[in-house]
């Protein structure tokens, strides 16, 4: 890996951290479309699960978008030997769904954003985004945080990279059951332990990453059994 995926990397992990602690990459109106969708709990997979075994998009994202979608997201967080990526997690799975979903409402904006960006690549490279090599797929991004890549109105530049990286986050470290965060990939990179039941004092005091149980998430909260009183 290079220096550079290492930095990216770096900066995303650290970004995660104190919001994964506090569910902050959990949006309210994704909760709300589990809600809506995942009506037989005790099933064995959610929607969001069986989704990603389709190939990760359909939902929302064509065969042309889904691959941009991927390649950026992998620029963003690149996988490396023992450190899962982007592709690892299923964030295009996550993104997808979410499009479908909850951020219907961004439909139009990454349909705009995905056609500036490869007309800036095609202008430029003479190739799509998901066609050029590691480097140059760098250079555009790059350029697209700068707001110095050509060609886009609205959404601007930097709005989209800004939004694909936010989501990107959201894929890699939100709870697995909104489609992302595959076998719990972020939240192993960052010592998350979880949707745990319960933590005692010492372990809400202790500095150490929390190994007293399985990680868990949401879907297997669901099928605990619910205490009445």
């Amino acid at each position: 890996m290079s220096k550079h995926d290492e930095s990216r990397r770096a900066f995303l992990v650290g970004a995660a951290v104190g919001a994964v602690a506090g569910a902050g990459l959990v949006p309210d109106a994704l909760a709300q479309t589990h809600e809506q969708h995942d009506t037989a709990t005790d099933a064995p997979t959610t929607t969001a699960q069986a989704h990603a075994h389709t190939g990760g998009h359909g939902a929302f994202l064509n065969d042309d978008d889904a691959a941009t979608v991927a390649a950026f997201s992998e620029r963003l967080m690149p996988g490396a030997p023992g450190k899962p990526g982007a592709s690892d997690a299923g964030v295009l799975n996550y993104i997808d769904l979410a499009l479908a979903g909850a951020y219907a409402d961004q439909q139009d904006f990454y349909r705009r954003g995905l056609a500036a960006l490869d007309a800036h690549c095609r202008t430029t490279y003479g190739k799509p985004f998901a066609l050029l090599a590691a480097a140059q797929q760098d250079e555009v991004i790059t350029a697209l945080e700068g707001g110095k890549a050509t060609g886009f109105s609205w959404p601007t530049a930097q709005a989209f990279f800004n939004t694909v990286r936010t989501h990107t986050m959201e894929g890699m470290f939100a709870d697995p059951v909104y489609g992302g965060n595959k076998d719990f990939a972020g939240w192993l990179l960052v010592g998350f332990p979880g949707a745990q039941p319960l933590f005692s004092p010492a372990d809400m005091q202790s500095k150490d990453a929390f190994a007293g149980a399985p990680i868990i998430g949401l879907q297997a909260q669901s099928k605990s059994p619910i205490r009445r009183t």
